[in-house]
């Protein structure tokens, strides 16, 4: 996670009002906010993601929405943890404030890993797979745990470095980000919407990759004992997904 530091736009909520850090404004959604800063340490960097109230809501549907999406994104972290799914940690959250402190990820995103490689290396294409693989078995790890994600693309990936195997630019550990959009599921339809999903955003967002993705479902057989169903399902949703596109 790394971006250039940008003007804070909007008043922060208590304890992050007074905190001596600075804040590097990361992203900027339409419902939420993500900064990089720390956590009632200095020595303690967090992913503070805010939901600032929205003028054009009524106050309590505003409330009650930012309440219920806090504490679905924090259950869902919560029980991914629980269940060995590599994902930040909830380190506090203020639901009536509107904010999320994250455990903050070093490392770089899965889009830049892949975007930034030397693709004439000797072993380009085996780190490559290797790092395919991985994406595969993090999301059937999270597909074992009964989530899925909903917005599944390589931005939403980070790697975490792990020893030496940062070396060659695509090693490090995989560790799913931004769960907004998540839910507690284990029907088949959701994870195969899920896996067509970020088989789209590969494609779109890596045209050169796109034919390594089969290595993607072969990590996801390889950890989750339901792929075979889910996997048949995909093919349904592809069915459907070029349909749609013929129709128009």
């Amino acid at each position: 996670m790394a971006a250039d530091p940008l003007p804070t736009s909007h008043a922060l909520p208590s304890p992050f009002s007074t905190s001596t850090t600075p804040l590097t404004l990361i992203a900027q959604g339409a419902e939420a906010l993500l900064y990089h800063t720390t956590f009632l340490s200095p020595t303690t960097p967090c992913a503070l993601k805010i939901r600032p109230a929205k003028p054009w809501r009524h106050p309590t549907l505003d409330k009650r929405l930012t309440r219920q999406r806090i504490l679905a994104e924090a259950r869902v972290l919560v029980k991914c943890l629980r269940e060995g799914v590599a994902v930040p940690a909830v380190l506090g959250l203020d639901w009536e404030a509107g904010w999320m402190a994250m455990e903050w990820i070093d490392g770089g995103s899965v889009k830049e890993a892949v975007r930034g490689r030397d693709a004439g290396r000797e072993k380009a294409e085996a780190e490559l797979k290797g790092l395919m693989r991985r994406i595969g078995r993090a999301v059937g790890g999270l597909h074992a745990a009964g989530v899925v994600h909903g917005d599944l693309t390589t931005s939403n990936m980070m790697l975490r470095p792990v020893g030496r195997e940062v070396e060659d630019g695509l090693g490090g550990e995989i560790v799913l980000i931004d769960f907004g959009l998540a839910t507690q599921t284990v029907q088949e339809e959701d994870r195969a919407v899920d896996l067509y999903v970020l088989e789209r955003a590969f494609g779109s967002t890596h045209p050169r990759e796109e034919g390594m993705f089969g290595e993607v479902l072969d990590g996801y057989r390889e950890v989750f004992k339901g792929a075979k169903g889910t996997l048949r399902r995909l093919e349904e949703v592809r069915m459907r997904g070029r349909k749609k596109s013929m129709v128009g």
